[in-house]
């Protein structure tokens, strides 16, 4: 016979306590998605047609270079963060979500650097 509270019994069974911490940070994220999109979209268009010389000069300007950081690096962490929620909810078996998202966080890392190290190498000349 078991003389412990229900309440008592699913202590530190639940959910982790994060939930909203990541929903936040999702939807932040899809807005400012949103709004860089809006720029993305605005800047290729302004080098449509253009040579390698006047794409890469209009990249060495600091404005766009930086929001082409911010843009990748966001997309990259809302990526990220929307993959875990499906690995979280779909994937059976604790070693197999456990491998999935720590590959999903190292690609992320990885992808970020390189891409963020190919954008300065255009917009500093290297």
């Amino acid at each position: 016979m078991n003389l412990r509270h229900p309440i008592a019994n699913a202590h530190n069974h639940g959910a982790a306590g994060d939930g909203v911490g990541h929903w936040w940070a999702q939807r932040f994220s899809a807005i400012l998605l949103a709004f860089l999109s809006i720029w993305l979209v605005y800047a290729l268009a302004s080098v449509v047609g253009a040579d390698h010389s006047t794409a890469s000069a209009w990249l060495a300007r600091p404005f766009n270079a930086a929001m082409a950081i911010l843009f990748v690096v966001t997309s990259l962490y809302h990526g990220k963060l929307g993959l875990q929620v499906v690995i979280e909810d779909y994937v059976k078996g604790r070693f197999l979500e456990v491998s999935l998202q720590i590959a999903v966080k190292i690609l992320a890392i990885v992808g970020g650097l390189l891409a963020v190290l190919a954008i300065l190498k255009v917009a500093l000349g290297v």
